[in-house]
């Protein structure tokens, strides 16, 4: 049974009924011994204990889009399948643009929960040693006549730890918020594209490569990337690309922007940090030498030329916005640098915080990366 499906929902409603129905009615009507008594009836209240905790998780989780599978919750699914050392840019001395196309079968998403239009797909990354699901949203312009020969822009969207891909759609609504104010003209036509970033079960990869553990890097930037541009009509330029996050997503984000300005234009970091120990369960955060290689500020500072990308950092005070004005302090033109205070009382270091975000966020990335092609 699905961890986040309805059935696993509803009988757990079932079993919390009851659970408080068998002390109601058995309390008084248990015999034996004293002994036997009391542990018939505290195994009751033990019963009732665990099944309301089980529904509060479950109502919580598929709230938050934090655990996907039975697997992420209990850490033990993985989704390496090899993990070589690709060397500094993640592609093991391949070009991506010579490796064969990789046009990906789609079929409408099985959770309703992540609105219409989304679409899914298992992947099996070529580079990267990775296999797992990545969503795609198409916007309302895509089968529009009137756009029959427009490559459209991209926004692949992640996450925080642990964290669902399913969680932007199904969470923070981006696809139901932004498709009307694409109608509108208020934003671009995006197509977002979620794929998995939980990749070895209770540890965070940092969205990072670590020759034997996990090209998450290659994942995201090289495998996932080339499969939606061979799959879909959209921009194959770093032009038409950007990477956005949030908490451990947000991280990924800004440090794979500013990493590989050749893939990316833009990034954008919704409570995020720069130090990979932020996330105590980071892969990356192990030995100084990751946290330093993988510290987005640290690429920045030792840049011999500053990369071509624009970020967008939000946080409140000590979650995420000192953070974002240490970038903007080491930014040199032409990598900028906007940093957004959330105040204080706005509701935290949550996903209802980042939601009310969305519709901002894609104004800023309509400037950025929005423009025709």
């Amino acid at each position: 049974m699905s961890l986040t499906g309805t059935p696993f929902l509803l009988t757990t409603i079932v079993l919390v009924v009851v659970a408080l129905a068998l002390p109601l009615t058995l309390w008084t009507r248990i015999g034996g011994p004293a002994p036997v008594r009391h542990a018939a009836r505290f195994s009751m209240l033990l019963f009732a204990q665990a099944t309301a905790i089980s529904l509060v998780f479950v109502i919580v989780n598929n709230a938050n889009g934090l655990f996907d599978t039975w697997g992420d919750l209990l850490g033990t699914g993985s989704h390496v399948k090899a993990a070589a050392d690709l060397g500094p840019d993640g592609t093991g001395g391949k070009s991506p643009d010579s490796e064969p196309k990789v046009v990906q079968k789609f079929s409408p998403a099985s959770d309703k929960r992540m609105g219409p239009g989304v679409q899914e797909t298992r992947l099996k990354g070529r580079i990267s040693g990775v296999e797992g699901e990545v969503y795609v949203w198409l916007p309302p312009q895509y089968d529009d006549p009137a756009y029959k020969g427009r490559k459209f822009p991209v926004v692949e969207v992640l996450p925080g730890f642990p964290g669902s891909a399913k969680a932007w759609f199904g969470t923070l609504n981006v696809n139901t918020q932004l498709k009307p104010l694409m109608e509108k003209g208020e934003v671009a036509p995006f197509v977002i594209v979620a794929p998995r970033t939980t990749l070895l079960g209770d540890t965070d990869t940092g969205c990072a490569n670590v020759p034997g553990k996990v090209n998450a890097d290659t994942w995201l930037s090289v495998d996932v990337r080339k499969m939606v541009t061979d799959t879909f009509r959209v921009d194959e330029r770093p032009d038409g690309w950007a990477v956005a996050g949030y908490s451990a997503g947000a991280h990924c984000a800004a440090r794979l922007a500013v990493a590989h300005p050749d893939r990316y234009r833009a990034g954008v970091s919704l409570s995020g940090y720069n130090d990979p120990a932020g996330e105590p369960s980071s892969l990356t955060a192990r030995t100084p030498e990751l946290r330093d290689a993988n510290n987005p500020l640290k690429i920045l500072e030792r840049a011999a030329t500053p990369p071509r990308v624009a970020l967008f950092v939000s946080g409140a005070e000590n979650d995420g916005y000192q953070g974002g004005q240490a970038l903007k302090q080491a930014a040199k033109p032409p990598t900028t640098v906007q940093v957004s205070l959330i105040p204080a009382g706005a509701g935290g270091h949550g996903t209802a915080v980042w939601k009310q975000q969305v519709p901002d966020v894609f104004r800023w990335l309509t400037r950025q990366i929005g423009h025709k092609s």
